[in-house]
């Protein structure tokens, strides 16, 4: 504990609300945002909605901070908000217009804020003028950033009338059905404010009491987890929606909000002031590493690339001053060490664990049998003074698979098909545990599960998670040479009990499954690949990131490529396939197993490890609208790889159709060409 913040004097905020200002529709309609922002107040009939213009539905931080302007950290992002906003085929929204509106209120349709963990998004809306968020309902990750930071979010469109009429609204409104701590936290203006009076004793934290119940595996871990009312670590039963803060084993993050988390910690904490524990954080040169060479002349005579050098150097100076291990960048070459995602698997994680990093895939590290969830920059500087998360245990929805795969399917075509479900594509699914079982996910290795879990981020999960068995027990003898009777112990109990109550199951047969894509625009746009009608061509594919730059990924892009020169082919003249390893250790197993070789031969172009294309930050990355790319990344938001159509793909159908020319399914028998769907 910092002494000094044990003196400091907080306060809560005023129990009415008075916002004067505009409010900002964003629609879909990109004339009437272009109306507002020229000084018209859009009229809106909150009794009759039937009546007014369709909002934009599925509005991701990749529109609201476009991942290049993320590299600035301070209160310059309140230039930027809704410059990603993609209305029709128009960009309406151009730097500084929202801040120039006079906007206080920003209102739009269902699942507001999906997609990247990334606090800059609401940040830069607050540093705009944006004080209050209304929308059908929100992502978990974005509306905890908002109420870290003091933003007002509300489902609730009959407060439209109350701010134009500039009446007060009762601070209650923003508070009900809330959860005692997030309650305080709204009522202290941030997590912050709320974490001093906490230390002080000011604030109450609700005991959990759970009485004996069966409890599903996450559940089990959160108990483990969650602080009682004395401190101490660990409580026998939780259920959903028992709030309180949870220890975290392990804590991380990237270059992206390393630096923004610094400059909080510095000041409100203090410029000398020393983290908690620093043994137990890491962070990650993963993100920017090959972002010169990509970014536009245009982008970096707006210092943009010099911005992403500052990025890099606070968080070494900044890991240096508290001794924390920074995974950084290659000495001897271009690239980095690895992804987070990737090294927390390979590295770090262990079954059981509760892991928050700052990135929305965090939950990647599931697969070994732990919680891991995304946090943004309030609650990673927060957790470097007390070691712990504020929690609210969510609901659990099982995903059972039964049967067999064919030889063609992977994980990835897996969770597309789980993407386009109408109980993930109507928000159900948010903020839920994604707890996946049956047959077909048994069989899958922890690579393979790790892009079930990963891709719980787009589904708008709390986390993903699979209960550890053989398979993970296995992976920790193999790739962390641990002893086989410490690994089975440290999986004993880790299992829903018989009775464990689910929020829903989903029920599906592998056999009913063959391979997909997410069509341009949205990992929930799924698509059998037989179902498309007439061939699409590619020019780029992309096979790599956390979600696809594993082991096993390296394995399918190898057979693929490797079953093409067999029969006298390549990548396609009209194609660059770019294939990027999420980690050192990957390119070390793909040298070992001669698939650099293979990679070489057939014509694909290979990246050390980065995020890379999926953040529009590396090679692989559309210039123009009309270019088609196939990718096995996780995210095709507009915009969030570049102009270009991207569709996703698992590495088996990316791999065949950079050699095919356009989108193929793998067929993988001893006769068999590539075949087009």
């Amino acid at each position: 504990m910092i002494s000094s913040l044990l003196e400091r004097k907080i306060e809560k905020r005023p129990d009415k609300v008075r916002l004067q200002g505009r409010i900002l529709f964003l629609t879909e309609d990109p004339e009437l945002i272009k109306r507002q922002l020229a000084g018209e107040d859009l009229p809106w009939d909150t009794k009759n909605p039937a009546n007014n213009p369709k909002l934009r539905d599925d509005i991701s931080t990749d529109e609201i901070t476009p991942a290049h302007y993320c590299f600035y950290f301070d209160e310059t992002l309140g230039e930027i908000p809704y410059l990603g906003l993609k209305c029709g085929n128009m960009f309406p929204i151009g730097r500084s217009d929202v801040k120039k509106g006079g906007f206080v209120c920003a209102v739009s349709g269902k699942r507001r804020g999906k997609g990247s963990s990334r606090e800059q998004s609401p940040y830069a809306e607050m540093c705009a003028g944006i004080r209050i968020v209304i929308a059908e309902n929100i992502e978990r990750i974005y509306k905890q950033n908002c109420q870290n930071l003091g933003v007002l979010t509300s489902t609730n469109f009959s407060l439209i009338d109350q701010i134009r009429s500039g009446q007060e609204i009762a601070l209650s409104e923003f508070t009900a059905g809330e959860d005692e701590i997030t309650r305080q936290v709204i009522e202290y203006g941030g997590l912050f404010p709320f974490n001093v009076a906490r230390m002080q004793k000011k604030v109450f934290l609700p005991p959990i009491n759970t009485e004996r119940r069966p409890m599903t595996v996450a559940e089990k871990i959160f108990a483990r987890h969650m602080l009682d009312d004395k401190g101490d670590v660990g409580v026998p039963f939780v259920k959903p929606g028992d709030t309180g803060f949870a220890r975290a084993d392990l804590r991380f993050s990237h270059e992206y909000v390393t630096p923004m988390a610094a400059i909080f910690f510095e000041r409100y904490v203090g410029k000398d002031a020393k983290v908690n524990d620093p043994a137990s954080i890491l962070f990650f040169r993963d993100h920017l590493t090959f972002l010169d060479e990509v970014i536009s002349e245009e982008k970096k005579k707006l210092g943009l690339l010099d911005l992403a050098t500052q990025l890099k150097l606070k968080q070494q100076d900044f890991a240096a001053k508290q001794g924390i291990k920074l995974h950084g960048e290659l000495k001897d070459r271009k690239g980095s060490e690895g992804i987070c995602h990737s090294i927390v698997l390979e590295s770090y994680a262990l079954p059981g664990q509760l892991n928050i990093g700052s990135d929305s895939h965090t939950p990647h590290v599931g697969a070994i049998g732990c919680v891991a969830f995304g946090i943004g920059t309030t609650d990673v500087f927060n957790s470097w003074i007390t070691k712990d998360v504020r929690v609210k245990v969510p609901e659990s929805v099982k995903i059972v698979i039964r049967g067999k795969k064919h030889p063609n399917v992977t994980a990835k075509d897996f969770i597309l098909r789980i993407l386009s479900l109408d109980y993930v594509r109507q928000g159900k699914a948010l903020a839920k545990v994604m707890e996946y079982g049956g047959e077909a996910i048994e069989e899958l290795s922890v690579d393979e599960r790790a892009t079930m879990t990963n891709m719980a981020a787009e589904i708008g999960g709390f986390t993903g998670i699979v209960a550890p068995d053989r398979k993970a027990v296995d992976f920790l003898v193999e790739r962390r040479g641990m002893d086989r009777k410490k690994a089975e112990a440290m999986i004993q109990g880790l299992s829903s009990d018989p009775d464990a109550q689910f929020a829903h199951v989903i029920e599906l047969d592998a056999a009913d499954i063959t391979p997909m894509v997410a069509t341009p625009g949205d990992p929930g746009n799924g698509k059998y690949i037989r179902e498309l009608n007439t061939p699409v061509p590619v020019e780029l594919a992309y096979g790599g990131t956390c979600t696809a730059g594993k082991n096993e990924d390296m394995d399918m892009y190898a057979l693929v490529l490797a079953d093409a020169l067999k029969h006298g082919k390549r990548v396609a003249e009209s194609v660059k396939f770019y294939i990027q390893f999420g980690s050192q250790e990957t390119r070390d197993y793909c040298k070992r197993k001669g698939y650099l070789e293979i990679f070489q031969r057939a014509g694909a172009d290979v990246i050390e490890p980065s995020c890379g294309a999926c953040i529009n930050a590396g090679p692989g990355v559309t210039t123009r609208p009309e270019q088609v790319v196939i990718s096995a990344q996780n995210r095709n938001f507009p915009g969030r790889s570049g102009p270009g159509q991207m569709y996703l793909a698992s590495p088996l159908t990316v791999a065949a159709s950079a050699v095919a020319g356009h989108i193929v399914e793998y067929e993988p028998s001893a006769q068999r060409e590539l075949v087009e769907a």
